[in-house]
């Protein structure tokens, strides 16, 4: 056997010319890799990047919550409308529990817990209003987990932890 590309006399079990690294016949085919599993890489990133919008979330709340319960920023002013001091209460209390939501979230996305993709979908349709933070986190949760094919991966993830 010869090679067709440098004219080399080849012994014939040679699948590749030694001088040249010509191809002389279709190499044996490489056993089947398993497939990646595409939101395997994901789901750690997904649930840090949780944990870490929720606590920058939960931070503006508690100063706000502290401020109102100390009364400090109005001070007893009567000009201040009286709903005023429990609107801003209402309100760090509101950045508060969307920060524990995404907390859970998170630290369910990072245990692999079979409830953790419903509830991180939900909450990151939530937090698409929340720009941009907020938007950026819900479209890369959406992307990773709405997908038919990321409930049957992520199902095999959650009963393998």
């Amino acid at each position: 056997m010869f090679c067709t590309r440098c004219g080399r006399q080849l012994p014939e079990n040679e699948n590749f010319c030694p001088t040249c690294g010509n191809q002389l016949r279709a190499a044996a085919a490489a056993p089947l890799m398993p497939r990646q599993n595409r939101i395997a890489g994901h789901i750690r990133l997904l649930g840090i990047l949780w944990l870490a919008v929720s606590a920058f979330r939960m931070l503006p709340g508690i100063i706000i919550m502290t401020m109102m319960k100390s009364g400090f920023p109005f001070g007893g002013d009567p000009d201040v409308p009286p709903f005023l001091p429990k609107l801003l209460e209402m309100m760090g209390a509101m950045f508060v529990l969307t920060g524990i939501l995404g907390l859970i979230a998170g630290v369910g996305l990072l245990m692999r817990k079979s409830w953790a993709r419903i509830f991180a979908i939900v909450i990151g349709i939530l937090g698409l209003i929340d720009m941009p933070f907020g938007t950026a986190l819900g479209i890369y949760t959406l992307w990773v987990l709405l997908p038919a094919e990321s409930e049957t991966q992520y199902r095999q993830i959650s009963q393998a932890a």
